[in-house]
């Protein structure tokens, strides 16, 4: 039989309490288990004495039987004193998932359209102030060709 030790959730909605408890693994983390060991109040302040409570005489003798602890509880136990735990370092930790990347270069190549859009909707803007003199200037002499054919004709 595999035990652990970990943390029951008691309490009411939004209102969370947890009983440390050491349990068979297989059972379901608000089910039965074999001996409660402590209580963790996540709502009182991180300076509160009462915020942890552990009974660190069992603590050792569990964990010298054997008995894993979960990640949450090996903190309160090596502040305790009753079992070192390794830090643990994650560098991919703040690295976003790959649909994010994903996503945020699809956001990028959008913005790059829509800039370039812009720009030229700019230009575009530019120009047709800059086209009807210049368009006129060059309509006017094929209108006085024109006018010339047909007065020779």
């Amino acid at each position: 039989m595999a035990t652990s030790i970990r943390l029951s959730r008691g309490g009411s909605k939004k209102r969370p309490y947890y009983r440390i408890v050491v349990a068979d693994s297989r059972s379901p983390r608000d089910g039965a288990f074999i001996e409660r060991i402590g209580s963790f109040n996540p709502l009182l302040a991180k300076d509160d004495e009462k915020r942890v409570v552990l009974n660190v005489e069992r603590a050792k003798h569990w964990v010298a039987v054997g008995a894993q602890a979960s990640d949450r509880v090996a903190r309160f136990l090596d502040a305790a004193g009753v079992q070192e735990r390794k830090a643990s370092n994650n560098p991919k930790k703040g690295e976003p998932g790959q649909k994010a990347k994903d996503r945020a270069e699809d956001r990028a190549t959008k913005l790059a359209e829509a800039e370039d859009a812009r720009k030229a909707a700019e230009e575009a803007a530019k120009a047709p102030v800059e086209a009807p003199a210049e368009a006129a200037a060059e309509e006017a002499p094929a209108e006085a060709v024109a006018s010339e054919e047909q007065a020779e004709g």
